[in-house]
Formats: C-alpha cells, structure tokens, sequence
C-alpha cells in the first residue's frame, strides 16, 4: 500500500491538534513516529485509518482519494495502548477470527507460530479476561498481525509490557515487521524504540512534523535542536557557545577548533550525545574539568550528571561506575562527535560518519 497525506491540518475547536503537514510513508517498510505526549502522533494515526478526518488537506491510498471514508471501508489494522479483544472468545480464537475471515488454509498452525513469538502460548485455551494486561496486549497484537493487512497502525503497543518482555518484543517484531509486506506506522515516545526498529522515522512536537526520513539519517543528522531534542535519550547536552573564525568557544574559555560552513559567526549552541563523553580520551579529545552532581546505575551503564564551566552535562559511560558527590573529573570529547546549531536552532554541523557507521 502507498500511503500519502497531503497537506492535512486537524483542529478541533479552537485547538489545532496538527499543523499542516504531509508525508507519505515508505511501502511496505516500518515508519515510526517519534515524539514526546501529545506530540500528534495518535492523530496522524487517525487520519491515516479513517477515524478521522482532516480538517484540511488530502489523504490518499494508492494513488486515490479517501479522505473521508471510513475505517471499517479500509483494510487497516490496529493496535493502541489500550488493549481490545473479544471477550467471549479464547485467546486462539481471537487470533484466528482475522484469518478465518479472509479464508486462511492454515488457520491452527499460524496461530501457534504467532502465539509462540508473542509468548502466548500458555494461554491458548484461556478467556482474555482470565489473562494480565501485558497478556491481552499480545493478544492484540497476535490478531493485528495475523490480519495481515496492508497498513498496520500500532499505537505504543508495547508500554503496559513489563521492561524485560518490551525487550524481547520489539526483536521479534522487528523480525516480523521484515518479513511482512504490511506498510507499518509505530508510534513510540521512545528514541531507543525508533533506532531498534530502524525503517523511517517522523520526529513529531506539538503537532508539527519536525523531520522525516530514513532512521539513522535522522539520528545522526537532526535538522534542528528540536529533533535532537526529541531523538535523544538521555537529551543531547547542549551547550551555549560563540562562533568566530577560530571556531567556537564555549562558556569558560575552552576553545572548539571548528570550521563552521559558510563562516558562521555568532551565538550557537552545541550539542554532545552523553554517550559522546568520556572520562579520558585519546590524541585529539577536548578536555572538560566537570564536578559529579549525581551518577546512577542503569543496566550496564553508568549515567553521571555533571556541572562545569560551559553548564549542566550527562555522561553515559558504558559499565559499572562509581562516583563521590562532587568529586573532581577531567571529561572528554572528540571532536568528530559535535553537533552545532545556529542561532535559529537550526543544524549547521553534524558529526562525521564512516560507512558503515
């Protein structure tokens, strides 16, 4: 399916809910949208079901118009944060209605297959009301995937899920999402989510589309400090410089020896990804005293929260850390890892990628 959306708008009453905007989503690939609550994410969904329509603007499928026509006249399938299945059907059942319905030979064996990857299979024969809420959320989902439909609209699927299962679940729906043919809108406020799913991504903020395009693309090159705010997690630390023809200096003398394009001079600001920083650093690194405000264990990595000179920064450091509250450290950067933005907000330089990379 070719999904496009033409300059669409959505206000209800005095609010608009989107401004004007249009994308047109990769077939048959996986396109999240990125953004914080309320960001417009459930209602670009909506629009691209048929649940609603534009307040202005066009939306069309294969190269037709259907603004306007319903959803129950489209071949979508959908899945939101809250889960919905039949309640007087078991969990088999449930996940077969959809195949039935189009005439699937294999009926039993492709609902076992789905079961089995969503780590249902226990629960076959049980009522959803005799499951938990994670549970009947992977039935939700089993159905939407089993319905195979050409558009698939997942709605944060995954964020009643306990942290370990939400980890296992977007591998293997990454792997069933390749497989398929379905054109897939996911919505997550997540950044890490975007980047394991990869396929495209819209970086959505208030109801404005800020940047869309393929996923790592976007990572690595976010048109504006809003998008890096929104894809980054933990935030991009941002510091405020001043540009000159030696490069930019940061708040406390230290000097960045950077070649901004077109000899930008002036207020910037500059951006460093807390996994950027480290404690020492090679032949070319730029050293930073900094004094440890708070550092905090997660998984596999330490997260150390900073004060210095030029501001607040977060350190990401990979391993076990441990840190006294004020204790003095030397932190560093390369400087193939800087991002700097304009006075406007907007991206002026980006760190270089290797292939590959």
């Amino acid at each position: 399916m070719q999904l496009s959306l033409e300059r669409v708008t959505k206000r209800v009453g005095a609010q608009t809910w989107l401004y004007e905007q249009s994308i047109a989503p990769e077939s048959g690939a996986v396109t999240v949208l990125l953004g914080a609550t309320q960001a417009g994410k459930t209602s670009l969904m909506r629009l691209m079901a048929g649940l609603d329509a534009p307040t202005t603007g066009q939306v069309f499928v294969n190269g037709q118009d259907v603004t306007g026509v319903p959803v129950r006249e489209r071949n979508v399938a959908m899945v939101y944060q809250q889960f919905i299945n039949y309640p007087s059907l078991t969990v088999a059942q449930n996940i077969a209605s959809p195949l039935k319905l189009r005439g699937e030979p294999r009926v039993h064996e492709r609902v076992v297959e789905l079961a089995d990857k969503l780590h249902i299979s226990a629960f076959l024969e049980r009522y959803p009301a005799e499951l938990s809420g994670g549970q009947q959320q992977r039935v939700a989902l089993a159905r939407a995937l089993a319905k195979n439909a050409p558009l698939m609209l997942l709605d944060e699927p995954l964020v009643n899920l306990d942290y370990k299962l939400r980890e296992e679940l977007r591998e293997e729906l990454s792997q069933l999402f390749a497989a398929g043919d379905s054109t897939v809108i996911y919505a997550t406020t997540e950044p890490g989510e975007a980047l394991l799913l990869g396929g495209y991504t819209a970086v959505l903020d208030a109801g404005e589309l800020l940047q869309y395009g393929p996923t790592a693309e976007v990572f690595h090159a976010p048109r504006s400090l809003r998008v890096a705010r929104a894809f980054s997690d933990p935030p991009m630390n941002l510091l405020e410089g001043r540009s000159s023809a030696g490069g930019v200096q940061l708040a406390g003398g230290v000097m960045l020896p950077l070649s901004l394009p077109g000899g930008l001079e002036g207020s910037v600001t500059v951006g460093l990804r807390a996994s950027a920083l480290a404690l020492r650093g090679g032949d070319g690194h730029v050293s930073l005293p900094a004094r440890v405000e708070l550092a905090e264990i997660s998984g596999s990595d330490t997260y150390v929260h900073l004060q210095c000179a030029a501001g607040e920064l977060v350190a990401q450091l990979t391993g076990v850390h441990r840190f006294e509250l004020g204790e003095s450290v030397q932190l560093s950067f390369g400087l193939d890892s800087v991002y700097v933005f304009d006075g406007a907000g907007q991206l002026v330089l980006a760190p270089h990628r290797r292939k590959g990379g």
